[in-house]
């Protein structure tokens, strides 16, 4: 069962780095996992928010640089609740290689929910 659901995250994700979602639904499993990364990165613990990353086998790079959590990048919404270490890590995850990036592209994918 663990199985299907890391292969039905991977499935999602690689559509969602492909397809925009401003117009359309997100799947339930993917929100909630999404969320479960937001409320993690709040912790302040790298080894805990690295733990659920992997659970949901997504890239840490792509989590920081699309992942938007109640309208703030992940990295800005981790240092606004005093998540140094997190936003820390966050921030090394996108300096390891230097990349140009047309920014007006990226396309982020913004999940809301109650503190």
């Amino acid at each position: 069962m663990r199985t299907f659901k890391l292969l039905a995250v991977t499935i999602t994700c690689s559509v969602l780095s492909i397809t925009s979602f401003s117009s359309h639904a997100m799947d339930k499993y993917v929100e909630s996992a999404l969320i479960d990364v937001c409320k993690t990165s709040l912790k302040n613990n790298v080894v805990k928010f690295n733990k659920t990353v992997s659970s949901y086998n997504l890239p840490t790079k792509k989590v920081a640089l699309k992942v938007m959590c109640n309208g703030d990048d992940i990295i800005t919404f981790a240092e606004k609740h005093g998540a140094i270490k997190t936003a820390a890590q966050l921030e090394r995850s996108i300096k390891h290689n230097v990349n140009i990036i047309d920014v007006a592209k990226v396309e982020k994918i913004n999940v809301n929910f109650e503190l």
